[in-house]
């Protein structure tokens, strides 16, 4: 029997509102939208930091299972029945105190929409402090076991780096902007990405690029054999709604319109 843990019973209330913006994640392989981040926004279009410095650390429990709510009821509405899209959402380590527990209202609100689990990734982003390397095992190990993709967000940037991904291996990683910015120009951006491709790729894991913005960023990402790509490059994030992605070389739009619910 799964015991509600400590989170479920206190923890402060948020006192603010907030949505979801979701921006694409296009797969070249198939020239598809592969899935849509769910990116936190203010209800005036507020940015996720103006939403974040309002969670103080005894609210970091309620805000990581609001957000997972929130993202599922907007793609359950938004996303096409069948459509096989995922959605992604992130999450925060250390705001889970017990795995099964604290998937409770996740798949409370996936089974009311009618959403696949199978059509939800989960990413934690190495900046983030993982407190309890064991812990966060934990946590992959059971979201596997529900059938969720797991991702580690920012990978090249954060605390652990190489050594996070020794310890274990997401399904997914996304390479941090930092290293994707101006990569068309600089031999040791170049190198250090296609090496962590080549990495990856021996490990099973898939690579994603995040915050492609020039066409040249993206060739030189798309040589090093990457497949999965976001960024302003592609689309912008759209307040509840799925953005038309474009391609300028070779101009690609998909439009949604059916739904789960």
């Amino acid at each position: 029997m799964t015991i509600a843990c400590e989170g479920c019973r206190s923890g402060k209330p948020l006192g603010f509102e907030f949505s979801m913006a979701f921006q694409p994640i296009f797969e070249l392989s198939s020239s598809r939208v592969w899935g849509y981040e769910a990116l936190i926004r203010g209800l005036n279009g507020e940015g996720a930091y103006a939403m974040l410095s309002q969670v103080s650390e005894d609210q970091k429990y309620r805000f990581d299972q609001a957000c997972r709510v929130k993202a599922i009821e907007l793609a359950a509405r938004l996303f096409p029945r069948e459509s096989g899209l995922q959605l992604s959402i992130n999450f925060m380590p250390n705001a889970v105190y017990e795995p099964a527990a604290c998937l409770k209202a996740t798949l409370a609100t996936a089974r009311k929409h009618a959403f696949p689990l199978n059509s939800m990734m989960f990413e934690f982003t190495e900046n983030e402090e993982i407190a309890d390397t064991q812990h966060l095992l934990k946590i992959l190990d059971e979201y596997r076991r529900q059938g969720f993709i797991t991702a580690l967000d920012d990978f090249g940037a954060g605390y652990a780096g190489l050594s996070l991904l020794a310890d274990f291996q997401p399904d997914l990683i996304k390479i941090d902007m930092k290293l994707i910015r101006g990569i068309d120009t600089s031999r040791a951006r170049q190198v250090i990405v296609a090496s962590m491709a080549t990495a990856a790729r021996e490990l099973g894991i898939t690579v994603l690029a995040e915050g492609i913005e020039t066409e040249a960023e993206f060739a030189v990402l798309k040589a090093a054999g990457i497949d999965l790509f976001q960024g302003y490059y592609f689309a912008k994030p759209a307040f509840e709604a799925l953005p038309q992605i474009r391609l300028p070389a070779q101009p690609i739009v998909i439009t949604h319109e059916a739904h789960y619910a």
